[in-house]
């Protein structure tokens, strides 16, 4: 393993001195040191000696989750988090998509893991991503996705939190986040970015809101930290058309063709039995213009079906059962 990921890998560790991933840390030093890599495994030293004392003396949810001094800042009132880190085992990471939309995702993790050589040629990464579609449809797992290939934690921003009722905070709330992680290497999900990204051309909307817009224009375009900012929503239309310019790839995820949900259907089952009554083909062209999340749904009732009402080997007529039952939510 190269130097750079052994410390991004140590970088990540969360834990006290007794446990098992902090033992096998040791052992990874110790080996270093066998090697004659006495200043990488300094290194790895100092900076798992820091990630176990910091870990010692914080308390409460707001977790430090870069081995360093910076913390997710808060809400001054409430005191809540403005992002929610999720740990990377709990990333999902494996997804089937188009050819298309695969190679524009791919594209964006191998420039981030290139971004040296880039920089040599005096190119940057893309760092800002916006994802649209339909719900149900990838745009948030793709960005998990992405935090896991590329090895960065992966931070949620919180708009409960960052959206404050009082003159002001809103925007002061999301100036601190984005302060907080400009230096440090991490994943920014901005899920249902609509919510605070409206057009400012709303008749109704509040002079607070447009202060927020005027304010994420600017982080945005401000932004050159060493993470990564992704963006999604479900409704295009409703941005603020300002607020593209600052993005540096922007890519649409659109519903699973007959290809994509076969190969969800068998990824989802590929733990169950299936009889040979199971027409893969019929029910593909069955599930067509649903969604991924809702192929997957399917897939998952149908194997439940089985396992209630039968030996849990799938048939034709369990997926009929979870056709018949998830239609109505298609249709809502």
């Amino acid at each position: 393993m190269n130097q750079d990921l052994l410390v991004r890998l140590f970088r990540s560790i969360d834990g006290e001195q007794s446990d098992d991933i902090v033992r096998v840390a040791g052992s990874i030093i110790e080996d270093e040191r066998r090697k004659g890599h006495a200043k990488l495994a300094d290194r790895l030293q100092g900076i798992l000696e820091k990630n176990i004392k910091t870990n010692q003396s914080f308390k409460g949810e707001l977790r430090n989750i870069f081995g360093g001094s910076v913390l997710i800042p808060t809400d001054k009132r409430s005191n809540i988090p403005l992002a929610a880190h999720i740990p990377n085992e709990l990333l999902r990471h494996e997804m089937v998509l188009s050819a298309d939309v695969e190679e524009k995702i791919t594209r964006i993790e191998k420039e981030f893991l290139a971004r040296e050589r880039l920089a040599h040629y005096g190119l940057k990464p893309r760092r800002r991503i916006l994802l649209h579609g339909a719900p149900g449809c990838g745009k948030s797992m793709s960005a998990e996705r992405i935090a896991w290939n590329i090895g960065l934690p992966f931070l949620k921003v919180k708009f409960e939190a960052v959206v404050s009722s009082y003159l002001g905070e809103s925007a002061s709330n999301l100036t601190k986040l984005f302060e907080a992680i400009k230096n440090y290497p991490s994943v920014l999900l901005l899920d249902e970015f609509d919510f605070i990204a409206k057009s400012r051309d709303g008749k109704q909307d509040v002079g607070e809101m447009h202060r927020v817009v005027n304010i994420l224009l600017n982080v945005l375009e401000d932004f050159n930290g060493p993470g990564l900012i992704i963006a999604t929503t479900n409704l295009e239309g409703a941005i603020d058309k300002a607020i593209f310019r600052r993005f540096d790839d922007i890519i649409e995820l659109p519903k699973p063709g007959q290809d994509e949900i076969h190969r969800i259907l068998r990824s989802t089952l590929a733990s169950i039995k299936s009889d040979k009554t199971v027409d893969w083909k019929k029910i593909s062209g069955q599930l067509k213009d649903f969604s991924s999340a809702m192929v997957v749904k399917v897939a998952t009732d149908a194997a439940k079906f089985s396992v209630i009402q039968g030996n849990g080997i799938i048939s034709q007529g369990h997926f009929d059962l979870s056709l018949k039952e998830n239609e109505l939510y298609h249709k809502a």
